[in-house]
């Protein structure tokens, strides 16, 4: 590994980082070893114990086992990770690392969300504390708004659903990804058909909630989760 990085104001994130993004390229791949301790914090040009602080970020979120005596050893993230993992992904999600995660990554995590939002979008229509959300969904931005400006509407609607769903575990899971969704949304939406099918969505939706129709809302998201999954990989194809 060349030492091609330079370092920012907080060195334990920059080394955590650069550690992160060496293993997703296949610097060090799953089963390797990191180097020595010395070595290592030479060519991320931190001190040894900055790195031993980033070292123990990414052991707790699974991307190392440290061993006393031994090698720092890499996990294999894909099939021994946990929930820190995406977190991780999530949380620099906005610093290049989309190159780095396998194709399927994103179709994976979307198929995740159609799995979930329907379930939190029935809990807000019923729970009985959705004014916030539908003030949210009574302003939709218009179809000439920005990628940006969707991302951010719709990663707000989301949350908003979690919240007033009245399960807080929704809410917790998907605060983790805010910095992935709006990276990725802001590419999503940079299709015309992917701001209407939203559009459409919005105003489904809006009716449900206002009716407080659980089965409509349910049905109307799992709808609309399917079609972004299908726009998200024309929108792959395309680029």
């Amino acid at each position: 590994m060349t030492n091609t990085w330079s370092a920012p104001q907080r060195p334990a994130i920059y080394a955590e980082q650069a550690l992160i993004n060496a293993i997703l390229d296949g610097t060090y791949p799953p089963g390797s070893t990191l180097p020595a301790e010395r070595e290592l914090a030479e060519r991320l040009g931190v001190t040894r114990p900055t790195l031993r602080e980033a070292l123990q970020r990414m052991e707790r979120d699974g991307w190392i086992s440290i061993q006393q005596g031994k090698s720092t050893l890499v996990r294999d993230i894909w099939t021994e990770g946990g929930l820190n993992v995406l977190s991780s992904l999530a949380r620099y999600g906005n610093q290049g690392f989309e190159s780095h995660i396998p194709f399927d990554f994103i179709p994976r995590l979307l198929e995740v969300r159609l799995a979930l939002a329907p379930a939190y979008a029935h809990a807000a229509a019923t729970c009985g504390n959705g004014d916030a959300l539908i003030a949210h969904l009574s302003a939709p931005p218009t179809l000439d708004d920005t990628p940006a400006i969707y991302a951010n509407y719709d990663w707000q609607l989301h949350r908003r659903l979690t919240v007033a769903s009245c399960n807080p575990i929704y809410t917790l899971i998907l605060n983790g990804f805010e910095a992935l969704y709006l990276s990725m949304g802001r590419i999503y939406f940079t299709q015309p058909e992917a701001r209407a099918a939203s559009s459409r969505f919005y105003v489904r939706l809006l009716d449900a909630l206002q009716r407080k129709d659980g089965d409509d809302a349910e049905t109307v998201t799992r709808e609309a989760m399917a079609e972004s999954l299908v726009l998200w990989e024309a929108t792959q194809r395309q680029r």
